[in-house]
């Protein structure tokens, strides 16, 4: 089944709470997006899940707690620092290590290096590889046991354009195939490109755990822009629908709150002339903004979610 449960998480720093009472669940066969502002603690949240750090709540894969599953490397595979690497050993020999360590025959190594594209370079050492080649290598270890789950943190930090395209397909084709995938990023240009759910957190507390299009359609972001040469004449007649003209230009009008189809109804109920009619949904930065605008603890000095000038 590969589904994740996580149940009241909790983790202290002294009198500092970084993750609060988080729980959340994570379904087979599609992407999980995990995402938060810098220090919301998702990273601490995920060593929270692997049993790494000591804290408080529970997290269940497929019912288990992860020291509690009998060969975890063969259920779960996480990546959560690109650079855990040995030094002085090459990037197979890493990988046969880790192999042996987890009871996995040591033919995986150079099935997951092709996997992952770096056959060619097996036998260098990784302590000279790139952030984007220690990201696939990382990716790599996670795949030796060739899991029903995967737990992978800012996987696409360092990756070229198409190393980027490579792990969207890849992540895809691996949740299609009945898996689990949660994944962290601060690129949510990716996450919108491959998540179908978002676990949206801030200063350690869940913020939002729904569908990926339900989250962006919480905030009411969808707008209708409408060109006609009787612009005043409209936007008196969708106010009287209870629309909201957010936007007012030569012949155009922004409207919210009322759908595209029922203004083409007033229109042509009002005799009124349009000559263009679409509709923009807000993409998945903007409904992030507006969600975790009071939830960060490093903002810079500059523009918010609506334009507003905010501060640090």
């Amino acid at each position: 089944m590969a589904v994740i449960e996580a149940h009241g998480l909790t983790k202290r720093f002294g009198n500092r709470t970084v993750v609060d009472n988080l729980s959340f669940r994570v379904e087979p066969g599609r992407i999980t997006g995990f995402l938060g502002p810098n220090g919301a603690g998702k990273s601490t949240t995920m060593r929270l899940m692997l049993g790494l750090d000591e804290g408080e709540g529970l997290t269940l894969f497929d019912g288990m707690p992860y020291r509690q599953l009998r060969f975890p490397a063969r259920r779960v595979g996480a990546m959560l620092d690109a650079k855990s690497f040995h030094p002085g050993r090459s990037a197979l020999n890493h990988l046969r290590m880790v192999a042996k360590g987890a009871g996995l025959p040591a033919e995986r190594a150079e099935q997951v290096l092709e996997a992952v594209g770096l056959t060619p370079v097996a036998a260098a050492r990784p302590r000279g590889f790139s952030l984007g080649m220690s990201q696939r290598l990382g990716l790599a270890v996670a795949l030796l046991g060739d899991p029903d789950t995967l737990v992978l943190d800012e996987p696409a930090n360092g990756l070229d354009p198409q190393g980027i395209h490579w792990l969207r397909s890849f992540l895809t084709q691996y949740a299609a195939s009945g898996k689990s995938v949660l994944v962290s990023s601060h690129l949510l240009s990716e996450v919108e490109a491959v998540a179908d759910r978002l676990v949206v957190i801030g200063r350690g507390r869940l913020i939002a755990d729904a569908p990926k299009a339900e989250f962006v359609r919480t905030f009411d972001l969808e707008s209708v822009h409408v060109r006609t040469p009787e612009s005043d004449k409209l936007a008196g007649a969708v106010a009287h629908e209870g629309g909201t003209v957010a936007e007012r230009g030569h012949e155009l009008l922004v409207v919210r709150g009322v759908s595209q189809r029922r203004i083409a109804e007033i229109a042509a109920a009002c005799g009124i002339f349009v000559y263009e009619l679409r509709t923009e949904t807000a993409t998945l930065e903007t409904a992030f903004l507006h969600a975790s605008a009071e939830k960060t603890d490093y903002d810079a000095v500059g523009s918010g979610a609506d334009g507003e000038k905010v501060t640090a």
